[in-house]
């Protein structure tokens, strides 16, 4: 990387020898960090969670030094935001070398000790100003204290990341190192899955819409649902702040047979057409429009070796539904949906995501990049971002999916053994003020339904959970009912 300004030597701390005369390196914000640290709120802590379940115990000693090796082995991780003023042209982030502190975190054991790690996770936002912006809390659980969501015994490893600074992949990436390192296995990625070029079964062109954005429709917002004495934060706030979640897992759908190699839609379609049926049939139970509904998805194009760039590398594509979908609004809606109908959305579904994901394109479009160049002061253009997302904010879309699927790695802790279950939850911040993140693991899908207060309250956001079960399962394929089902 090359700094913006000469490099300057500071104390290295007590890392790696190899590390100890390493200048601190600045660099400036990229697109996406500059776009998030402008829209900061209090209110809705920009945070990313990852939480790894181990069937063992690890070593606490070796695995703090695991982790912080790790850490060194990726600099790119060991960040913190540069002092600053609003007249600056750019933020920048200095690169230490070390951390400047130690991010793993052993809490006291006991029943509640998953579910205050996890209120911590969506609350207590890791600094920007202290390398690196995340903390590793390192739970250990008896057999009787598995938890919501979580299996008994074992330990959890719960990663809470500053979004700001990076994402939930590239901090996996950093965790597969410290896995290598501790437990001495190959962690090595899988090769990813490709999927095969092919036309839908039904669908063409007319069907797809423009590349890299949605139809110029005012997507629907989802139905808000809060009772008379919704509080938001953990602990019991009078105000609806923060965000509530929602940890489960689910079976993963069936698909029919590829027919010449060539699959007719993947569970990463299924997982979009069932976000789209949640909102939909969420929206005619409280009495809302059904549609055009809007899903963000994001795809991420790095490599996962060693290699991997380390910060925000993921690009976000829109998936529209609307027009079509408007012909089957009452089939699609129904309890259950229509076999029929859920099999045409499923087709043209992979019609729209095969295009999307095979054009090219920035991470957040030519406007972004625009409002970050650095002609204006950092101050004004902050200004400037903030003004222009509370305008924007009714075309934002409806809700977003991010679906890691397989994990490429084999996390392999040695002694604590390999994960039985992960789940990745995104940040829920209004005007979506929903995300839907899935990772698949072992066979299941892992869900993580995450909600601002501000537009649902917790039993609310359980009911969704339980509607978006259902409309996951209604996207499963079955040899029995004919060539209209799914």
């Amino acid at each position: 990387m090359t700094a913006l300004q000469p490099a300057r030597r500071e104390p290295a701390g007590n890392g790696p020898p190899w590390t100890a005369d390493r200048p601190v390196q600045r660099v400036p914000f990229p697109v996406v960090d500059e776009i998030t640290r402008h829209c900061l709120t209090a209110d809705e802590p920009e945070t990313v969670h990852i939480e790894v379940h181990l069937p063992g115990k690890p070593d606490p000693d070796r695995l703090r030094a695991a982790f912080r090796e790790a850490l060194c082995r990726h600099p790119r991780i060991l960040m913190r935001q540069a002092p600053h003023r609003w007249w600056r042209r750019r933020y920048e982030w200095e690169l230490t070398g070390v951390p400047d502190g130690d991010p793993v975190v052993f809490p006291p054991p006991g029943p509640d000790a998953l579910d205050l790690a996890r209120g911590r996770a969506l609350t207590d936002l890791p600094p920007l100003d202290a390398s690196p912006p995340v903390r590793l809390e390192v739970i250990e659980q008896k057999a009787e204290e598995g938890g919501r969501g979580g299996g008994g015994g074992g330990t959890v490893l719960l990663i809470t990341i500053n979004h700001t600074a990076l994402d939930g992949p590239a901090c996996l990436r950093v965790l597969a190192t410290a896995a290598q390192l501790y437990g001495g296995a190959d962690n090595s990625p899988a090769p990813a899955p490709v999927r095969a070029a092919g036309t839908a079964a039904d669908g063409g062109p007319q069907d797809t819409p423009p590349l890299g954005g949605h139809r110029l429709a005012r997507p629907v917002r989802i139905a808000g649902d809060r009772g008379p004495r919704a509080s938001g934060r953990v602990g019991g706030a009078r105000h609806a702040t923060g965000n509530g979640m929602l940890i489960t897992e689910l079976p993963v759908p069936a698909r029919p047979p590829r027919t010449d190699g060539v699959a007719a839609y993947t569970v990463n379609d299924q997982l979009l057409v069932a976000t789209c049926l949640m909102v939909a049939r969420w929206n005619r139970l409280h009495g809302r429009p059904s549609a055009p509904v809007v899903v963000t998805m994001p795809v991420d194009d790095r490599p996962r070796g060693t290699d991997m760039p380390i910060g925000n590398g993921t690009r976000l594509v829109s998936v529209g539904f609307g027009p079509e979908e408007r012909q089957d609004a009452g089939l699609l809606t129904a309890e259950p949906p229509d076999p029929a109908a859920v099999a045409r959305l499923l087709r043209r579904t992979a019609t729209r995501t095969r295009s999307l994901k095979s054009a090219p394109g920035s991470q957040l479009g030519l406007g972004a990049s625009l409002l970050t160049a650095p002609v204006l002061p950092v101050g004004l253009r902050g200004a400037l971002t903030r003004a222009l997302r509370t305008a924007a904010a009714p075309l934002a879309s409806t809700t977003l999916l991010s679906n890691i699927g397989r994990i490429p790695y084999p996390l392999d802790f040695g002694d604590a053994g390999r994960p039985t279950a992960v789940w990745f939850s995104a940040p829920a911040r209004m005007p979506r003020g929903l995300t839907v993140t899935t990772v698949s693991v072992g066979g299941r899908i892992q869900l993580a339904l995450r909600w601002s207060h501000a537009l649902l309250d917790d039993a609310a956001g359980a009911r969704l959970g339980a509607l978006f079960a259902r409309s996951l399962a209604a996207t499963s394929w079955s040899p029995e009912a004919g060539e209209g089902a799914p």
